[in-house]
């Protein structure tokens, strides 16, 4: 089953995790864009945010608030970013912090505010304080499903996944949005990601920081870093349990690859969903001397506007891979020794046309929904894998279209 693909797991609720879903008619009326998440007292926050210094005005409140400790909510708002709106922007999102303070009866830096959608207009106040008051009461574990779908922009289907750890007690359950503005550099466009583990707060930093780091970090689907980027793991210590404190905690490395598990499956959700796209792929490169130079070159390639619009095309167009790979910016290539392979079939090698080459079998090896590039560098082992869509009319229509 292929998250993302429009069939969604079963979401297990998280003790200590209760979420509302409401309509504040930011771009349409009665369409629900507004979730609150309410985390319970004592749990443990982590987060990671946008790097593009145009950072919206939510970021910018979210992070001091983090800071500040104990989060109690999370309110996120979609089809406004409040990005690229100056001090108006960051006295809008402080003051949707005080107002749902005042409904919850918690401190106002005990909210973390969330926006997507349209960069550079005002955040409609008004209409979100209206619609706050109705939240509490709609407050319920089983709405992940209905938040996932809440938070979406141009998404065309909602992104979550859940699992039961094996060997312990924990439930890990997670959504994502996102579909275009995606090379996070950091997480994705939005990411909320709750477990009922008990975890430190630095564990869980380190936990999340790896996380996204193996499946946010290594999603693109047009270059373009977002200015509203967030993903939230929150740990409410409902299950019981001893308290994870350390890699040496017993329940340590099996919470790792559940959370490893689940970003990775919403990370690609969001490739799967890309505006527009048509192929989901997968750009692998191998035998490096050091993973930062795999991902310049897998980067490069699946970033390359020429490459993916043959990707679109189902074009066996090999020589756009390796123009990409040339300009990669990798010391010392040689260009002889390079491989790449196309879902299984050699189409390069010894810098130029492999000799088991045949148009056909490119076609053949192209024209399938899933795309597996490999790229050998054969100058090391390091090894770095990126996920990536193809390019197609339709992306930019609805880039086109987008504030319409």
């Amino acid at each position: 089953m292929a998250v993302g693909s429009g069939e969604l797991p079963v979401l297990h609720p998280v003790d200590g995790v209760r979420i509302a879903i409401g309509s504040a008619g930011i771009k349409r009326p009665g369409r629900k864009d507004l979730v609150l998440f309410e985390i319970a007292d004592g749990a443990s926050t982590a987060a990671v945010f946008t790097q593009n210094r145009f950072c919206a005005a939510p970021v910018q409140v979210a992070r001091e608030h983090l800071h500040a400790g104990s989060p109690r909510y999370l309110l996120i708002n979609t089809g406004n970013a409040n990005a690229g709106t100056g001090q108006r922007g960051l006295a809008s999102a402080r003051r949707s912090c005080e107002a749902l303070a005042e409904i919850a009866g918690c401190e106002p830096h005990q909210v973390l505010p969330f926006s997507t959608g349209v960069i550079g207009e005002t955040l409609p106040l008004a209409k979100i304080e209206a619609a706050m008051p109705t939240l509490p009461e709609l407050l319920s574990a089983d709405n992940w499903l209905a938040a996932a779908t809440g938070i979406m922009t141009t998404d065309t289907r909602p992104k979550a996944t859940s699992l039961k750890v094996p060997g312990t007690p924990y439930t890990i359950t997670g959504i994502s949005k996102g579909a275009g503005m995606i090379k996070p550099n950091m997480a994705t466009m939005l990411g909320f990601v709750a477990t009922d583990a008990a975890v430190t707060p630095a564990v869980l930093q380190r936990l999340l920081d790896d996380a996204v780091n193996r499946s946010f970090n290594r999603i693109t689907v047009d270059g373009d870093t977002s200015t509203n980027d967030a993903c939230v793991l929150v740990a409410t210590g409902q299950a019981g349990g001893d308290v994870i404190d350390g890699t040496e905690s017993p329940s340590y490395e099996a919470l790792k690859a559940g959370l490893d598990q689940v970003m990775i499956e919403l990370a690609q959700a969001i490739v799967r969903d890309g505006e527009g796209a048509t192929k989901f792929v997968s750009v692998k490169v191998t035998g490096g001397q050091r993973n930062a130079e795999c991902l310049k070159a897998a980067f490069t390639v699946a970033e390359s506007p020429l490459v993916k619009t043959a990707l679109f095309a189902s074009d066996p167009n090999w020589g756009r891979i390796l123009a990409a790979l040339g300009r990669a910016g990798i010391d010392d290539l040689d260009v002889e020794q390079v491989s790449v392979s196309i879902n299984g079939v050699v189409v390069a090698e010894g810098g130029g046309l492999a000799e088991s080459y045949t148009e056909a079998a490119g076609k053949q090896a192209m024209a399938p929904e899933n795309i597996d590039i490999l790229i050998d560098l054969n100058r090391g082992d390091a090894v770095e894998t990126v996920w990536t869509t193809d390019l197609s009319h339709d992306y930019v229509t609805i880039n086109a279209e987008y504030r319409s």
